[in-house]
Parts: C-alpha cells; sequence; structure tokens
C-alpha cells in the first residue's frame, strides 16, 4: 500500500441533514399550500396539550395529521374514529421523525366509513332482538367465591386484575385464555363465555359466579372481534353474571351493551366485582362500636337516673370534712419530715467505706458468672430456636384452620350484622338527634371558660413571662445570676441577656414562688 494515493476530487456540494430537510419542507409546502384530502380517520389521539393527532387512510395509504390546540376547539366536526372526513388544510414535514404530515385547519364530514357502518347495522339489529334490554341484566354477586377471566394470559390486563382483585378481596380466580385480536378471537371468547356456563356446580372445576371478559386499548380494528355477533349473543346467553372491560373508557363495543356491567377498564372491572376487605372489617368495627357506645348511652341514662335520685340523700362532704383537714395539717409537716428523713439517708451512705478490693472481687465473680452464661447460651439459643420453630409451624396450621372456618362464616356473620345496622341505625338516629345539641353547647362553654381562665389571655393585656433554663424567673437577683433566659409575650418568644445584675434586688417587692414575673 502506498503512503499517498491519488483519489479524484469531487466538486458536489456537500449538504447538512438540516439543509436537505429545509429543502424538502420548502418544495412541499410550495407545491401543496393548501388542499383538501378525502379519507376515513384512524386512530385518534388526544394528549393533555390540548393538540389533536389522528390519520386519514383509505384502502391503499394513510397520512397523518395533526390540528393544534387554537384551531382545534374552532373545529365544526370533531374527529372520530372511523367516520369519513374532507380534511382542509396544508402539507408539511416533521424534520425530527423525517416524515410529511397534514396541519388541519377544518374537517367536513363525508360520510361513515365501512367498519363504523357495519357496526352501527348490527348494533340496531341486536337491539330490536332485544339482546341490550336492562331487563335481561342481572346484579352482581356482592362476595363472588369464584371468578372466571376471559383474556390474554400474556398481557397486562390479567395482571392488573389480579392485582387489584388480590389489593381489595383475595378470592378464587379461573383465567380461560383466549386471542384478545384476530380472527380467532371472536370464535375464542364465545366458546370461553359457554364453557364457564358448562361447568357443573359441582363438578371438580368449580363454576364461577361472576365473569370478567378484558382487553386493553387499541383501534376499532384492534377491538372488532368483541363486536362480533356469536360473541355477543354469548355474552347475552350467559346464565353467570358478566362485567365487560374491553378497551379504555372511551372504546365502545357491542359487547358492552350485552353485558350486565361495563367497565371503563380492567382494573376497574376487578374494583366492581369485589368490595374491599379493609372497608368490610372497618365497617363491623364501626357497628361494633356504636353498639358500645349504644349500650354506654343507656348507661349514663340510668346512671343519671341514680344521681338525680341520690341528690334527695345527704351531703357526702359532710362525711370527708374531718379527714380532709386532719390532711391539710398533717401536710404542712411532710415537707420538713421528707428533708430530714433524706438528709439522713445521705449521712448514712457517706459513712459506708467502700474497699478497692471488695470492688475488684465483685467483679472478678461477675466476671466467672458471664463467661458461665455464654457457654450456655448457644445451646440455650438452639433449643429456644427448635422450639419456637415447632411452635410457628403449629400455629400456621392452627391459622390455616381458621382462616377456613373465617371464610365459612363472614358470610352468614355479614349477613346478621347488615340485618343489626339497620335496627341500630334508626335507634341511632334518634339517640343522636337528642343527645349532640346540648353536649354542643356543654363544649362552647367550656371553651369559652378555657380561654378566660388562660394566661395568655392575661399576656395580651401587655404582661409577660421570664423562662430561665430550670423554669420561671420570679425575680431580679435570679434574672442577673442567669447567663441566658427567654421572655414570652402573647405573640412568640424573645432571647434576653442581662446586661448587669441589679442593683439593690432586696428593694424590689417579693412575689409568690411559682407566679410568672410582669413587666
Amino acid at each position: 500500500m502506498e503512503l499517498f494515493e491519488d483519489t479524484p476530487a469531487s466538486n458536489a456540494h456537500e449538504f447538512t441533514v438540516s439543509e436537505i430537510s429545509g429543502a424538502v419542507k420548502r418544495v412541499i409546502e410550495g407545491e401543496f399550500g393548501r388542499v383538501r384530502v378525502r379519507g376515513e380517520i384512524g386512530r385518534v389521539s388526544r394528549p393533555s396539550s390540548g393538540h389533536l393527532y389522528f390519520d386519514l387512510k383509505d384502502e391503499r395509504a394513510c397520512i397523518a395529521a395533526v390540528t393544534w390546540k387554537g384551531q382545534a376547539a374552532r373545529l365544526s366536526t370533531r374527529p372520530e374514529e372511523g367516520i369519513e372526513v374532507i380534511a382542509t388544510g396544508r402539507l408539511t414535514t416533521f424534520p425530527g421523525q423525517s416524515k410529511y404530515q397534514l396541519i388541519v385547519e377544518e374537517i367536513e364530514p363525508a360520510g361513515a366509513g365501512a367498519l363504523m357502518m357495519m357496526l352501527e347495522k348490527r348494533r340496531k339489529a341486536l337491539a330490536a332482538e332485544g339482546l341490550f334490554d336492562e331487563s335481561r341484566k342481572r346484579p352482581l354477586p356482592y362476595l363472588p367465591r369464584v371468578i372466571g377471566v376471559v383474556t390474554s394470559p400474556s398481557g397486562a390486563v390479567i395482571r392488573d386484575i389480579l392485582h387489584r382483585l388480590r389489593d381489595r378481596f383475595p378470592t378464587r380466580v379461573l383465567i380461560w385464555p383466549v386471542a384478545v385480536q384476530g380472527e380467532a378471537c371472536a370464535p375464542q371468547v364465545a366458546a370461553a363465555i359457554q364453557g364457564f356456563n358448562a361447568l357443573p356446580g359441582d363438578g371438580p372445576v368449580p363454576r364461577p359466579e361472576l365473569l370478567i371478559v378484558a382487553r386493553g386499548g387499541g383501534s376499532l380494528e384492534d377491538l372488532w372481534g368483541f363486536n362480533e355477533e356469536a360473541v355477543v349473543r354469548a355474552a347475552a346467553a350467559s346464565e353467570i353474571p358478566l362485567i365487560s372491560a374491553v378497551g379504555h373508557e372511551t372504546d365502545t363495543t357491542l359487547i358492552d351493551f350485552a353485558s350486565d356491567r361495563r367497565a371503563p377498564t380492567p382494573t376497574a372491572a376487578a374494583e366492581m366485582a369485589v368490595p374491599v376487605r379493609a372497608e368490610l372489617a372497618a365497617r363491623l368495627a364501626e357497628i361494633r362500636a356504636r353498639m358500645m357506645r349504644a349500650a354506654q348511652t343507656g348507661n349514663q341514662r340510668q346512671r343519671q337516673r341514680l344521681a338525680d335520685l341520690g341528690r334527695a340523700l345527704g351531703r357526702p362532704q359532710a362525711l370527708t370534712d374531718p379527714a380532709r383537714q386532719r390532711f391539710d395539717l398533717f401536710a404542712e409537716r411532710l415537707e420538713p419530715a421528707l428533708r430530714g428523713f433524706v438528709r439522713a439517708r445521705r449521712d448514712r451512705l457517706n459513712a459506708l467505706p467502700l474497699s478497692l478490693s471488695a470492688l475488684r472481687a465483685m467483679l472478678r465473680n461477675r466476671r466467672e458468672a458471664l463467661q458461665g452464661h455464654q457457654q450456655r447460651l448457644p445451646l440455650s439459643l438452639a433449643r429456644l430456636r427448635q422450639r419456637r420453630a415447632e411452635r410457628l409451624a403449629d400455629l400456621g396450621q392452627r391459622l390455616e384452620r381458621a382462616r377456613s372456618r373465617m371464610l365459612a362464616d363472614s358470610a352468614r356473620q355479614i349477613a346478621r350484622d347488615r340485618a343489626a345496622l339497620d335496627q341500630f341505625a334508626a335507634r341511632l338516629a334518634a339517640g343522636a338527634a337528642r343527645l349532640l345539641p346540648p353536649r354542643r353547647e356543654a363544649l362552647e362553654r367550656l371553651d369559652r371558660l378555657r380561654q378566660t381562665l388562660g394566661y395568655r389571655e392575661t399576656l395580651r393585656r401587655g404582661f409577660a413571662v421570664v423562662h430561665g433554663p430550670a423554669g420561671l424567673l420570679t425575680s431580679a437577683a435570679e434574672a442577673a445570676q442567669t447567663p441566658r433566659f427567654e421572655i414570652e409575650f402573647h405573640d412568640g418568644r424573645m432571647a434576653a441577656r442581662p446586661d448587669t445584675p441589679p442593683a439593690k434586688p432586696a428593694r424590689k417587692p417579693r412575689q409568690p414562688k411559682g407566679q410568672p414575673s410582669l413587666f
């Protein structure tokens, strides 16, 4: 290989990517300044920015279209998937993705699309047969023991449903895997609904008490399998209550009209299927608490009646007045006696000899005892661990048996509690109407008394409280000996530090100990 190779020089201009993109943009916008395009609207996207993104298509091609936020609010016809329209606008390019798109300024309806026309015709024919009547729809079971789900086992829909059921009320779920789009979708979904209904009640596979037909969002073509007549008839003929959760909230299929309940999303279908177990438990606890309060209210009325009757008896204070007087006399001598007792104990403690040899002997004995405990500790831990493991296994078995009994008794208990709740609701409503007004008036009186007796009302009249590290400061001498203290006003505290001690603190009138200083 030679060090220098002769290569022919090229005189062609080198364009940048931006220059090429700009040239293509100018050519397309110059040739198609304003155009009218007829086609069927495909997928429509409405992000939070307010812009509209959709596709215009026919049998051979598809053009991306966009309407900006300001123009979208002035459109006479809102774009909907499946309708045929005449869009007026201008062609331009989007260099970021190397594609061209139509900036739509006006939309005029040009007729319904073929799929939408077929869908509307089928909906009217099935509605005329009475398959969508409200009288055919059945209520959903309150606590289904087994739920059947018809969906794809590999999608995110089944995970969302199982996760929501596990969070709200864990129950048994049977999954019938089907294709959720394409030619195999309709016959598999219809066969799944019919298969669940054909299960015997006492067979090896439990018969579901509720069915959920679910699929994620998609275009009209993706969801077309749930518009087939076989699926709609299978849903209408189902003896098991059925929830349809096909697509997102804006997607509507014919199975939604034939089902007993339509859910906007698969997660919402799981929320419709079962209640929240924690809320049920809280409701039962609330009912029990209200029962206890009702019982306490009855006892309180009896107690009040007893107190009213007791007013006719003699004054009880007359029996305790002599003992109270003796208590006051002994209280005056209590403090000196306690101080003398503490002083005697302190002197006795100071007189006790404490030798260093005794301390060393005690430490040696404690060290030997600690070493003995350390040697026995591994064996004790092993025995303790074995006993705890056996006890844990036994508790696990007992817990599993108790859980089975609790699930069996919960339904009966809920029915009994519901009947009791209705009875207590009327009684508690009447009791609340009688008790709440006097209790509210008493609370307001106590609050006004609290505000009147509080020391903060005194601070609002111009007084202040001096706080030291060990408590309130009640004299100038104590303030002078304190390095830092705080002064509390009615709207907050401020730190202060005395510059010089007072000249003659003895002449200042002495305040009772424990009372705040006034400024």
